[in-house]
């Protein structure tokens, strides 16, 4: 029997919940690259909610004193045949990681780095982030959710040495045995009112603003909707959000309800006729993807790999970036138009079964590791 390649996975987990934590979670969890290859999980992440996020304090340089020790034993004690590292390519965060590649250097351990932000581009002109980025790249092969997101990279990756494996998520709509939502939609009342949905954390580089304004010119329009806003606070706290809603008299149209997860979450999108997530900072947006599984029409931006996931036009609509005027059109047509919604939303439910649910992600990732360990 041939014996398992050794694998070090140096991961993002939750809490708190965002894209490269939920991908890491499903790594960690996939029974097709478990069986398959002897895996080693440390976890990288040391903020417990998403205001922690970027911050630097005491108890996070300690935790990654830790992280550190944990992977250079692991490097010594196990010697892996590749390391898989959620590199993050910004901030305190990259240079944490660069101490960490340092080590995997040092040993020749062979890396790939899984790219779940961006912004390489924007400080490749800084001269000491320029030679970081060029020690961490070399000789190291990328995974990129999107081929749109290459352009990011491209100053210090080959395109020999990039892998493209869009993300991919559990389907809760029959691990729930809810009926489709292309059923629930069909059923609903044309004359009710609308409700839109917004999931995500209360970042402003979300939408979240673009989202109440364009709001208050339906709302002018005396359309008949309302616009649930889910998540948790980021650089937008509670208080800033109301009073927001206030300034643009959306009390009696917004309604903000915290996070919610499990079973309430999978219920805020049976209940949603349109989703909208409006953001202008984004690489993939698994909260389309989750979307598209209830079979929900999604209006969502130009931007990252946004567009591999969004057939404008015909799962949803995609939009410039901080576009209000155009937001609140396509938000326009689809509130007045029952079919197209029921349309949009069967079509992005069979997109997501083609493309986007977590097996196709898992063995697409198994096939990458697999790859770079028989070269």
């Amino acid at each position: 029997m041939k014996k398992k390649s050794k694998i070090l996975y140096l991961l993002h987990l939750p809490p708190p919940v965002h894209g490269s934590s939920v991908v890491g979670l499903s790594i960690k969890e996939s029974a097709i690259i478990n069986e398959r290859f002897n895996g080693h999980y440390i976890n990288l992440l040391a903020s417990h909610n998403v205001a922690e996020t970027g911050i630097v304090n005491f108890k996070k340089l300690f935790f990654f004193i830790i992280t550190w020790i944990k992977v250079f034993v692991s490097v010594i004690r196990n010697r892996p045949n590749l390391c898989y590292l959620a590199l993050t390519v910004t901030g305190a965060a990259f240079f944490k990681d660069l101490l960490l590649i340092i080590i995997l250097k040092i040993f020749r351990i062979k890396r790939i780095y899984h790219l779940h932000n961006k912004g390489v581009i924007l400080h490749q002109h800084k001269f000491f982030y320029r030679l970081c980025y060029k020690f961490v790249f070399k000789n190291a092969e990328v995974i990129l959710i999107s081929e749109h997101l290459y352009k990011d990279i491209q100053f210090f990756v080959p395109k020999s040495k990039v892998y493209f494996c869009p993300n991919g998520i559990k389907d809760y709509v029959k691990n729930s045995n809810d009926t489709l939502p292309s059923n629930k939609l069909l059923i609903k009342k044309s004359n009710s009112t609308i409700q839109l949905l917004f999931l995500s954390n209360l970042i402003e580089s979300k939408g979240v603003f673009i989202l109440l304004d364009a709001c208050s010119i339906l709302k002018r329009k005396e359309l008949c909707f309302e616009c649930i806003f889910i998540g948790g606070e980021g650089d937008i706290t509670a208080s800033r959000f109301h009073e927001r809603v206030n300034q643009l008299c959306l009390n009696d149209i917004v309604n903000y309800q915290g996070e919610k997860f499990g079973i309430e979450k999978t219920k805020a999108y049976l209940e949603a006729d349109i989703f909208v997530f409006p953001t202008y900072y984004e690489t993939f947006g698994l909260v389309n993807l989750e979307a598209m599984q209830h079979s929900i029409p999604i209006i969502s931006t130009l931007e990252g790999g946004i567009p591999d996931i969004i057939e404008d036009g015909i799962t949803g609509f995609l939009i410039a970036p901080k576009n209000v005027e155009d937001l609140a059109s396509k938000l326009e047509l689809l509130i007045k138009n029952h079919d197209l919604r029921i349309q949009m939303g069967i079509a992005g439910r069979k997109k997501y079964e083609q493309q986007f649910t977590q097996q196709i992600f898992e063995n697409r990732l198994h096939d990458i590791f697999q790859q770079i360990l028989d070269n």
